[in-house]
């Protein structure tokens, strides 16, 4: 496992399936743009996948060190934002969800 697959799944194991109740999303990530990985968030559950997957709500486009750095709440994902290592494609609004459903 790379350690940017360790970092989605330490984000997995996080989930908190009480944040996530009728909600139908995919977030997807795109790490060192090479690398793809999406959490597909149903109705409490979340899944892991390998891959691109166009049918993201939102995609997170960062490097493998920020990633790292807000999945250990090291980083704070508002200010990778902020200072452009995070940006967002889609609906940048869900992207917001993310804090809810997988806290540091």
């Amino acid at each position: 496992m790379t350690d940017v697959s360790a970092a989605i799944a330490a984000m997995k194991a996080k989930f908190n399936p009480a944040a996530a109740s009728g909600l139908d999303l995919i977030f997807g990530f795109r790490i060192d743009e090479e690398k793809h990985f999406n959490l597909i968030v149903k109705n409490g559950t979340c899944e892991l996948q390998e891959g691109e997957n166009p049918d993201a709500n939102v995609t997170l486009v960062t490097d493998s060190d920020t990633l790292k750095g807000i999945v250990s709440g090291e980083t704070d994902g508002m200010q990778a934002f902020m200072g452009g290592k995070l940006r967002t494609e889609g609906d940048m609004m869900l992207a917001m969800k993310l804090s809810e459903l997988f806290p540091v």
